[in-house]
């Protein structure tokens, strides 16, 4: 599964949209609107493997056309393996970004005093 770029916005404003009051901007500039309709622990746990698992899917092929320019195949440009290598290490950045708030938003559940 090939994640886009406008998808990966899509689910990280729907995500922030869980996170954030309805009144606040997303970090983009523009307020969000995306509502998440379904919010079943299930789901969201599903979500997040199929995001990782892309990741993983992105490091792969990376990974993949790094090794087929090594080995001197004439399909395999530099440029595509250079964008192929950027795009995964986007999507593992943003993924990262995404636990450290899932940690810093445990812990901050917490430290309340019940």
């Amino acid at each position: 599964m090939q994640i886009g770029a406008n998808s990966l916005l899509q689910e990280m404003q729907s995500l922030s949209g869980e996170i954030k009051p309805s009144g606040l901007n997303s970090g983009f500039g523009s307020p969000i609107t995306q509502q998440v309709s379904n919010t079943s622990g299930s789901d969201f746990g599903q979500l997040l493997s199929q995001a990782i698992g892309s990741v993983g899917e992105l490091q792969a092929n990376a990974g993949s056309l790094a090794t087929r320019l090594d080995m001197g195949d004439t399909r395999v440009t530099l440029s595509d393996t250079v964008i192929a290598r950027e795009k995964a290490s986007v999507a593992f950045e943003a993924t990262m970004q995404v636990r450290n708030k899932l940690i810093e938003a445990y812990k901050e559940i917490m430290s309340m005093p019940v």
